[in-house]
């Protein structure tokens, strides 16, 4: 298997492009399944566009928001990407970045980075509360899983909650997440993890779980990550679902360290693949 290191790891290849290879491993189809039946994982590709434009431009000041809009699923091959300077000051750099093989662009990207100043602070945003001890370290069910989720480690408040698990009064799944290198969280495996778990609208629908797409992805980061952040690279999450219909689900992120320190948000808009209604003979 390729290890998430390799699979974040971008090489110049001219022309301003940098270039990485997506494999297999970091399929988005479930583990008892073929991989090749799924895509390359839209976190995954989340994390590699933002480090494209960090390095690809030599930003060197925090990544502040991340929008994506995915275009179509990338190939298991050679993918570039192909970041560029929208406007740069001292304070705040604006960057695009597409990403895409011979004929099949798979992803749009708008990038944010911007100096920390000292500022006043507020931080209504209030954590998880149960005890790490008191979390389930119940695996999901192979055939649900994707094969991604091989590269994260889990502990979930109450379990996954799949089909129905979750009341609408209370549509939250609220776990811990790491990667498997057990490395101090940074920005890059964060944000592999913020998309690292299933739809979050599968814990509030009833019966076999609904294929999507993911369309639009963003984050905003709030602290920028230190090693000292989250040394065992531990990060606290809750997802939302705010809207499943009209054939899409609209769901957001929250991510803590350890200590309670609000990270990031993110919010995904989905497409629902489209389901026949049971026949009436």
């Amino acid at each position: 298997m390729q290890t998430l290191t390799e699979a974040l790891t971008l090489t110049p290849s001219g022309d301003g492009r940098l270039t990485t290879n997506l494999t297999r491993d970091f399929s988005n189809a479930a583990l008892a399944m073929d991989p090749d039946k799924g895509a390359p994982f839209g976190g995954l590709m989340a994390a590699l566009a933002a480090r494209a434009a960090s390095e690809g431009l030599g930003l060197t000041v925090p990544l502040q928001t991340l929008t994506i809009q995915y275009l179509a699923a990338a190939r298991f091959e050679a993918c570039d990407f192909t970041p560029t300077l929208l406007r740069g000051g001292r304070s705040v750099a604006y960057a695009r970045i597409e990403a895409g093989q011979p004929g099949r662009p798979a992803l749009s990207a708008l990038a944010t980075f911007g100096k920390v100043s000292p500022s006043p602070s507020i931080k209504p945003l209030t954590p998880p509360t149960t005890p790490f001890q008191a979390l389930d370290d119940t695996a999901v069910d192979p055939t649900l899983a994707p094969s991604f989720t091989r590269y994260i480690e889990r502990r979930f408040d109450g379990g996954p909650r799949l089909a129905g698990g979750n009341d609408v009064s209370d549509p939250t799944l609220r776990l811990w997440m790491r990667t498997a290198e057990h490395k101090p969280l940074d920005v890059w495996d964060l944000c592999f993890l913020l998309d690292g778990i299933f739809p979050a609208y599968m814990t509030v629908l009833r019966g076999p779980p609904v294929i999507s797409a993911s369309v639009d992805l963003r984050y905003d980061f709030i602290e920028p990550l230190t090693p000292e952040t989250s040394p065992e690279g531990w990060a606290v999450f809750q997802f939302t679902v705010r809207d499943v219909g009209g054939g899409w689900a609209l769901d957001d992120g929250v991510a803590f360290s350890p200590s309670g320190l609000p990270l990031a948000l993110a919010r995904q808009r989905r497409k629902l693949v489209p389901t026949r209604p049971p026949r009436s003979d």
